[in-house]
């Protein structure tokens, strides 16, 4: 039987108030408040997300996967509005999630801030509030998430993963893939080198790339580029593929990919792994979401 999954990202939750900006001063905050009030909140509108959001539903996957920058300035009360989003999206047991480079714009105390949105981001019978990566089982589905967000410099909008959660994703992986499951990676950069600008870029790229291709994976997916991509990568299991996922808020206009979210249908099919995508984007003209792409990885749509 197929499992089905749905992937989103970079929701950019709006609107951003004066108070998210002011109630607790930090100068990027100042700087990110004037980027939503001269482009971004033109560029990110709430009602595309919601209209995303039932498009999902209506198609019911088994799984949904969302791979960060849920919020725009990390302030507090940006937390507790998307938490509430999220809610309206999935419950955690059927909805995982890894956080974005947004959702760590500031330092925050966690209580106050990501560890509002803990069971999202937790492995299966897991006691520890923010430990990555965390793995979750769903039938022969193994979801990995991973934890790219790090507090940047006013002008980076990067990530690194570090020594330890590559360690111990490489441990993961191996020992998944002995017990043959399907191994799906979530982050929200670009993990592999060169797919976006340095001063955007995860610093461990290259080191994540050599793990992935020793230890094996299946499908990596993830957001942060706000268009689609994908890539391949030869693995020591085979041939996985690197999909990333444009905003899930973004306008329809000219230059702009517009809100947009990918269904996969994994199925086994003489004893290989078979992974179908699923292209879902709004038409702005309609408000409807509607197919603009379909067909299996590595047979009908390659990287």
């Amino acid at each position: 039987m197929s499992f089905t999954l749905a992937h989103f990202s970079d929701v950019h939750l709006g609107p951003v108030a004066i108070a998210d900006v002011f109630g607790d001063f930090r100068l990027k905050r100042i700087i990110g408040g004037l980027s939503w009030g001269l482009r971004r909140r033109a560029m990110h509108i709430r009602a595309h997300a919601d209209a995303l959001r039932a498009d999902i539903h209506a198609q019911a996957p088994d799984h949904i996967c969302f791979t960060g920058d849920l919020v725009n300035i990390a302030a507090r009360a940006e937390f507790r509005r998307g938490l509430e989003w999220l809610k309206t999206v999935g419950t955690p047991a059927d909805l995982t999630m890894v956080p974005g480079n947004h959702d760590a714009y500031v330092h925050l105390a966690h209580d106050t801030g990501l560890g509002l949105l803990n069971p999202f981001m937790e492995g299966d019978g897991s006691s520890n509030d923010h430990i990555f990566p965390f793995v979750r089982l769903r039938r022969n589905i193994a979801i990995i998430g991973l934890s790219s967000a790090q507090p940047q410099r006013l002008n980076k909008a990067g990530g690194t993963l570090g020594k330890e959660q590559r360690t111990a994703l490489a441990t993961r992986l191996a020992d998944l893939g002995a017990r043959g499951f399907y191994r799906l990676v979530m982050i929200h950069h670009p993990p592999l080198p060169g797919l976006t600008p340095a001063r955007r870029a995860l610093t461990d790229a290259p080191e994540l790339r050599e793990v992935l291709k020793d230890s094996g994976a299946e499908l990596v997916i993830h957001g942060h580029n706000h268009t689609t991509q994908i890539n391949g990568l030869d693995t020591a299991s085979g041939r996985a593929f690197v999909v990333g996922v444009p905003s899930a808020s973004m306008v329809d206009k000219d230059g702009h990919e517009s809100a947009q979210w990918h269904a996969y249908s994994v199925n086994r099919a003489r004893g290989k792994w078979q992974t179908r995508l699923t292209i879902r984007r709004l038409h702005g003209a309609t408000g409807r979401f509607v197919d603009v792409r379909s067909g299996i990885l590595g047979q009908d749509i390659e990287a």
